[in-house]
């Protein structure tokens, strides 16, 4: 059974630059329920806008906790 987590992201473009770079290859974000998320870094590349990375997203995993897909939340 995957398992859903709503997180808000709010990372600027200046930092999406270490994803890139390879610098960093985890995020760590907080979801909506409290509970602490890692997700590798690669997987924002779909969700990138111009500033950054900035809205609600659900993230899915399987049932060995590996990451599934990402989506925005509303517009």
């Amino acid at each position: 059974m995957h398992q859903h987590l709503h997180v808000v992201l709010k990372i600027p473009a200046h930092q999406l630059l270490y994803y890139y770079e390879g610098a960093v290859d985890t995020v760590a974000a907080e979801a909506i329920d409290g509970r602490i998320v890692h997700f590798p870094a690669n997987v924002l590349r779909s969700v990138v806008r111009n500033n950054g990375v900035y809205g609600t997203f659900e993230l899915v995993f399987d049932e060995n906790n590996k990451f599934v897909s990402i989506k925005r939340m509303g517009s």
